[in-house]
């Protein structure tokens, strides 16, 4: 609380799985004046006061990646009020490990994320809802041209799909052209989705929660520093 936030050049901050009080996170989000990387993930403290005293107080301006996994004390609605006004300029979005965050969330933000490159999303707790994965891959691919890596971590229960489902996976294979990564939970809507790319010769785009995990570390100003054998 004593840190002079307003004369600092910090662009990238990771405050994941910290104790933070949610006064504190106010204090440092409405003060920080250039953040464009946020990973605030397992915070109990990042409430919905937090998400909007940032978007009225705060600079989001710059923001470019915003990952709140596991968050569980964000609404829906917060989420929603604050990716509608700023989702257009985000390149990554990781809301994973909510529950409550489901495809209906998704769906009704997705026609401003034009220019996302990341987007997770799922929990691998069991609901007691169904995700309807055609329709969201549909507006995947309809929405994000730009996308280079997607992650779905729904349990496989949870996913409903139908016989068009080859469709929906053609019409994102067809449309977003740069996707590199394309991680699902292992099961049926894995199996389909990986033949339908492999038909394509793109044979290592499909890969399992198991072994792949995708994050917006990728957005790192320095993150090919990160990298190392």
């Amino acid at each position: 609380m004593q840190v002079e936030w307003e004369k600092t050049s910090l662009q990238e901050l990771d405050i994941t799985a910290t104790d933070l009080s949610t006064e504190c996170l106010i204090d440092m989000l409405t003060r920080i004046p250039n953040l464009r990387f946020l990973s605030a993930g397992q915070l109990n403290g990042f409430n919905d006061s937090v998400l909007k005293a940032f978007m009225e107080l705060g600079n989001p301006k710059n923001l470019i990646a915003l990952d709140v996994d596991s968050s569980d004390n964000l609404t829906d609605d917060a989420l929603h009020k604050f990716l509608s006004r700023y989702g257009h300029q985000l390149w990554g979005i990781a809301l994973s490990g909510m529950p409550h965050i489901t495809d209906q969330l998704w769906q009704s933000v997705l026609p401003v994320f034009n220019n996302a490159k990341i987007l997770v999303m799922g929990t691998q707790e069991r609901l007691g809802v169904n995700i309807h994965v055609d329709q969201l891959m549909d507006g995947i691919a309809n929405n994000c041209p730009n996308l280079q890596r997607l992650e779905l971590r729904w349990d496989p229960e949870n996913l409903r799909f139908s016989d068009k489902s080859q469709k929906a996976i053609d019409i994102l294979r067809v449309k977003c052209l740069k996707l590199r990564c394309l991680v699902l939970s292992d099961g049926r809507y894995y199996e389909t989705t990986k033949a339908n790319f492999e038909r394509a010769d793109r044979t290592t785009v499909v890969r399992t929660t198991t072994n792949c995990r995708v994050s917006n570390y990728y957005l790192l100003s320095n993150y090919r520093d990160l990298i190392f054998n």
